[in-house]
């Protein structure tokens, strides 16, 4: 004879499995933050920030390439450098706002008080790369303000 203590052990057990297993579906994770957040959060999702951080690693990958030395052998090699790195800087700067714009009120709180920092050195990195005789020195640092925030932040 079975031991009714066990089928009802077993029934509960199937059933909270199958709680667990709806709660941890996306839908129901969507309608839980709507519950959950106040109505100003908003939540970015894992791949929607690992997009646009992608993005900004490869504009970091043609900066450190942009910032050797150029050969002399090529005319205006000085002048086509400053130009790469001043585009590249732009386009992190774009990237970087886009973030910062995104992450107000979200679920990645250590973005807004870094980014907001890191967006002033690539503004100050792009005016010491304008100036005649260009200056790299915070154009290299921005690789490291990449560095500082995610060992901070992992």
């Amino acid at each position: 004879m079975k031991n009714p203590g066990n089928s009802i052990s077993w029934m509960l057990f199937v059933i909270s499995v199958c709680i667990v297993m709806i709660g941890c579906s996306s839908q129901m994770a969507a309608s839980m933050r709507k519950v959950t957040y106040p109505p100003d959060f908003t939540y970015t999702k894992q791949a929607d920030l690992r997009t646009d951080m992608d993005q900004l690693a490869k504009q970091m990958v043609i900066l450190e390439q942009a910032l050797v030395a150029p050969s002399t052998d090529i005319d205006n090699a000085k002048e086509i450098q400053r130009q790469q790195v001043l585009s590249t800087l732009r386009n992190m700067g774009r990237i970087a706002a886009s973030l910062h714009a995104n992450d107000i009120g979200t679920n990645h709180p250590f973005m807004q008080d870094y980014m907001q920092e890191f967006i002033g050195k690539i503004d100050e990195a792009r005016v010491a790369a304008s100036i005649e005789p260009p200056r790299y020195y915070f154009a290299g640092k921005i690789s490291g303000g990449c560095t500082n925030c995610h060992k901070v932040n992992r």
